[in-house]
């Protein structure tokens, strides 16, 4: 297993296909990223999760900040997914895993008593550098994106 980035390293560039076409990380340099991971569309939790952000999209923009979401769904699931809860950013489909494993979010989880392998809902904050600043693993969805918002604005204002 590849070590995974940890914060105050940069993050290494990584493309993967999105809801607006080719995603590539090098491409938001400039800007302050917010990556979360989540484990499946249309799933309670990870809806509530993306209803979160999206509610406060304007503010992370306001900051510097694009907000993207990542899971192992396809790019077709995805594109519905964000159409019907109007998600305004885009979604990425990392349906290889590459992704999820350059930044440590596959963990054995339990589903109705059997083990399975699945995405641990983490997000993570990324300067306009390319700098990893914060972490947030193994995430509790109430206030979540609100704690980020708040992470982001600390870093936009340098406080």
């Amino acid at each position: 297993m590849t070590e995974t980035i940890r914060p105050g390293q940069p993050v290494p560039d990584f493309s993967a296909a999105s809801t607006a076409g080719e995603f590539r990380l090098s491409q938001l340099r400039g800007s302050i990223v917010v990556l979360y991971f989540y484990p499946k569309d249309n799933t309670p939790g990870c809806t509530t999760e993306s209803r979160d952000f999206a509610a406060m999209h304007d503010r992370f923009v306001a900051a510097g900040a694009r907000v993207v979401g990542i899971s192992r769904d396809t790019l077709r699931s995805h594109e519905n997914f964000r159409e019907r809860q109007q998600l305004p950013f885009e979604l990425l489909a990392d349906t290889d895993e590459a992704v999820c494993n350059q930044f440590g979010v596959m963990k054995q989880k339990t589903m109705y008593g059997k083990p399975v392998r699945g995405i641990e809902r983490s997000t993570f904050l990324i300067d306009a550098q390319g700098v990893l600043r914060q972490e947030w693993r193994g995430v509790k969805v109430p206030a979540h994106a609100e704690e980020v918002l708040h992470a982001v604005q600390e870093l936009a204002t340098g406080s």
